[in-house]
């Protein structure tokens, strides 16, 4: 027999779809999310909740209160699409050239909506639930950006919690689990400096291509020789520039790629060894490198008691054959991490069914999911806030 909060909440759905859709259709990238901020806005506002604009540029949080209890629970979604060009041919395919939500994060704001709308008239909890709608996802910095503007201190949460969907997984299906679930991860860029001359005189140039080359190579043995075994990280160059004509030596060359960690430690080791060795190696054949190595997303950890409980209010939810207490971690980054270092929380992945996978053009996030995405956000609200007790706010919790 499903579960009260599903039945009530399938009746939005058509509503809910609707609005999925829509948010489909006029994706937006990273800060330039107006449209999908104001349509956040509005319903929130149609449904009695406190809304406050412009947190992180393009960000949103919505403020429910109930009854007088002082504690309160941060629920987040992203807002933002990628630069995508849509080969879907749905009918509510994206009507913006090179832009796609193919990330579902349409599909996440509108969850976080269906929410919102449920708490909103059952008022089934005692405390403050914040909604925070973030912008730029995508290796933009939307979580830092609500962050810096004071996210936590104006709007003070004890725990905070986030979901994404995932193609592949049945639908009304989740998984999570201890410690580490999604990687830090890195940009980098390295530039060589060397000499420029004719392709039919390499001996009077300083060859960045050749150290480039070299670096390259040497930066395959950072995981397999600087990492613990014990730990898990990702090096990959995934760009190499240089010259524009058959017979000129360059005088520049640019190497660029991204690193994944699972321990910002780790991290550190391996941007240090990075520029130990282009240095170094660069050195060696007269020229000059210049490592620029960016942290775009901590590493997503989870805090083991709110993971707990946020597994278990899904297992309430969809049963316990639903979900999956003990996943395997993923290299895949995502920058709610940012806000878990902050305050403790935990992040659970939602079935998405047989879509094709994320940031491909021809995903899809799938509405039947709609509802347990909705569900579990209530459900882990009524869990934490519960009705009738008296729960304060958590001294120990300091936000940085």
């Amino acid at each position: 027999m499903p579960h009260p909060i599903l039945t009530q909440i399938r009746q939005n759905l058509p509503e809910l779809a609707t609005i999925r859709q829509d948010i489909h259709a006029h994706p937006e990238l990273g800060f330039e999310e107006h449209r999908t901020a104001d349509l956040v806005a509005t319903k929130l506002k149609e449904w009695g909740i406190e809304v406050h604009r412009n947190i992180g540029k393009t960000g949103v949080v919505g403020v429910l209160r109930s009854g007088n209890g002082q504690a309160s629970i941060g629920l987040r979604a992203d807002m933002d699409a990628l630069p995508i060009q849509e080969a879907t041919n749905l009918p509510y395919a994206s009507q913006t050239p090179n832009r796609m939500h193919a990330c579902g994060h349409d599909g996440h704001t509108t969850m976080l909506l269906g929410a919102a709308k449920y708490l909103a008239e059952t008022r089934n909890f005692n405390g403050t639930v914040n909604f925070i709608f973030q912008p730029a996802e995508e290796g933009i910095g939307g979580a830092l950006a609500m962050l810096n503007d004071g996210l936590f201190q104006k709007f003070p949460c004890d725990s905070v919690f986030g979901m994404h969907n995932w193609p592949g997984q049945p639908v009304g299906t989740f998984r999570t689990g201890p410690g580490s679930r999604l990687a830090g991860g890195a940009f980098f860029d390295v530039t060589v400096t060397g000499k420029g001359a004719h392709g039919a005189h390499p001996h009077q140039s300083v060859d960045s291509v050749v150290a480039a080359c070299q670096i390259v190579n040497a930066f395959q043995t950072i995981i397999s020789r600087n990492v613990s075994a014990q730990d898990t990280a990702v090096l990959s160059v995934t760009q190499i520039h240089a010259g524009h004509a058959y017979n000129v030596i360059p005088e520049t060359a640019t190497l660029a790629g991204t690193v994944r960690a699972m321990k910002r430690e780790t991290m550190k080791l391996i941007e240090d060894t990075m520029r130990r060795l282009a240095t170094s190696i660069a050195e060696g054949f007269n020229a000059q490198a210049t490592l620029d190595f960016r942290l775009i997303f901590a590493p997503t950890v989870n805090n083991d008691t709110e993971m707990a409980l946020y597994a278990e209010a899904a297992a309430e939810l969809v049963g316990p054959d639903g979900i999956d207490r003990n996943s395997p971690p993923n290299m895949g980054s995502e920058d709610f991490g940012y806000m878990m270092e902050q305050v403790p929380g935990a992040h659970i992945f939602l079935g998405n069914g047989g879509s094709a996978a994320v940031h491909n053009d021809q995903y899809d996030f799938n509405d039947e999911a709609i509802p347990y995405g909705v569900g579990l956000y209530a459900a882990i609200v009524e869990k934490k806030l519960p009705k009738g007790v008296m729960v304060g706010r958590d001294p120990t919790i300091s936000v940085q």
